[in-house]
């Protein structure tokens, strides 16, 4: 998909199989710049965009990469150092991949980014690696300016935990949201609100298919596996199933009972989702092509971000980048950065 006349442009880094790509083209942007080092997802990225990844982000320097507006990363999470400068290291982040969000990001000076990242973030080493990523980039967060540091990036931060599932695709899906926006560009707090949910949910019946094969899990898996216990696991969806289903996973294809979803259908009477079923459930296009082998698929829509959700929070953020760049233009009396 190339956008005509594009409101803005992007770099999109981890860029997985292009499920932020798909997003923010879908909220006016054209992407300048995509990397991700794993090869079967560059399979799928070039059949789709006809483009190909620059590779491992680590070995590429921030000098060589396009000048952009906007950045989005679905970074890994790593435990981050708990010594951090006392080993020398420039900066806490040193070490983890998040780190070469910080050096593209300080080098290339965008207006705003979007991060992405599992909801264990939150939690994750009793909270630490949020609050390391979050003092690394803000200056004011969620509204409230933090204490004056000469070292972090000067974003004005918001983070919120979003599930997929109020956006329109069937399946629960919690991800936090990390949107930073530049206070160099827009000295003021912004006036940024992270989507609604729709009122009306999409349910997983609509789009279940039936009578295929292929996708069979055995009659003797079935037995020995999958039904051992009476204790209503896993879940079993078929064309009159109301409801969403549990999160994809990247180890969807190793048949866990306690947290898969299957089908009722094919010829053994039980199959895995199908990749059209996969891309409903991720808010794929049904033309989004798919090169790479079954289990492939699997591990990169379960490490892909949902669509709908992403495109929504990047319509917030240009949406309120354009009120406030207006606010700018027009010399209204915008309060001036100022650290508590």
């Amino acid at each position: 998909m190339t956008t005509l006349n594009p409101q803005f442009t992007f770099a999109d880094l981890f860029a997985g199989i292009g499920g932020f790509r798909l997003a923010l083209e879908g909220a006016g942007g054209r992407c300048v710049f995509s990397s991700e080092w794993d090869k079967y997802s560059q399979q799928t990225y070039f059949a789709n965009f006809q483009e190909l990844p620059a590779g491992d982000i680590t070995q590429i320097p921030e000098e060589s990469i396009p000048d952009f507006d906007l950045l989005t990363a679905g970074f890994p999470c790593q435990p981050f150092s708990t010594i951090g400068k006392r080993e020398g290291f420039e900066h806490p982040t040193q070490g983890t991949l998040f780190y070469d969000v910080v050096r593209i990001v300080k080098h290339k000076q965008p207006k705003a980014f979007i991060l992405e990242n599992v909801e264990g973030l939150v939690s994750h080493d009793g909270g630490r690696t949020l609050s390391t990523i979050i003092n690394t980039l803000a200056c004011s967060v969620n509204g409230q300016y933090l204490l004056a540091d000469p070292e972090n990036l000067g974003y004005h931060i918001f983070w919120k935990v979003l599930d997929a599932a109020n956006y329109g695709v069937p399946q629960f899906r919690k991800r936090i949201f990390i949107v930073g926006i530049s206070s160099s560009e827009y000295p003021h707090i912004p006036a940024f609100e992270f989507p609604k949910p729709h009122k009306e949910k999409a349910y997983i019946g609509k789009y279940v298919e039936t009578h295929l094969e292929g996708y069979e899990i055995s009659e003797h898996l079935q037995k020995t596996y999958i039904y051992k216990l009476d204790d209503g696991r896993p879940e079993i969806i078929d064309p009159s199933s109301r409801v969403q289903v549990k999160t994809l996973v990247a180890t969807y294809h190793k048949i866990q009972r306690l947290t898969g979803t299957f089908v009722r259908d094919g010829k053994t009477g039980l199959r895995l989702l199908s990749e059209n079923e996969c891309k409903a459930i991720m808010g794929f296009d049904p033309n989004f092509k798919i090169p790479v082998s079954r289990t492939q698929m699997y591990r990169q829509f379960g490490n892909s971000i949902a669509v709908p959700v992403a495109r929504a929070v990047a319509k917030n953020l240009v949406a309120c980048l354009g009120m406030n760049q207006m606010l700018l233009s027009q010399n209204q009396n915008v309060p001036e950065v100022q650290n508590a």
